[in-house]
């Protein structure tokens, strides 16, 4: 469990780098998504000491988002799924994790506004 744990960082650095090879993406909603992503980061780290699976699932339904984003419009169903199940990877922690149920949200927020 530990190794699958520490990929989580190595994870997110994947959906950046994604991110920034997708020319399809205008710069200015790939500048804010990257910017969220250092946000999910730094809400996130702090989860993989305590809550090591739910860090896992939501950094997991935020990498199926982004890549919904790179090949948005051709799985519309596929998209809306990712959306939806990086939605609920956080409500669990409404409560106790504000700031991470924040960043999810505009992350899901800038993905729609793109059609996603």
């Amino acid at each position: 469990m530990y190794g699958e744990l520490a990929m989580i960082p190595e994870r997110i650095a994947q959906i950046e780098a994604t991110l920034r090879s997708n020319s399809q993406i205008p710069e200015a909603t790939r500048a804010e998504l990257l910017s969220l992503l250092d946000g999910l980061r730094a809400e996130v780290a702090p989860l993989i000491e305590t809550h090591g699976e739910s860090a896992q699932n939501i950094v997991g339904s935020a990498d199926a988002a982004a890549q919904a984003a790179v090949r948005r419009g051709e799985e519309p169903a596929q998209a809306d799924e990712a959306l939806e199940g990086l939605t609920d990877s956080v409500r669990e922690f409404e409560a106790s994790h504000p700031q991470l149920v924040q960043v999810v949200g505009r992350l899901a927020h800038t993905l729609s506004n793109m059609g996603i």
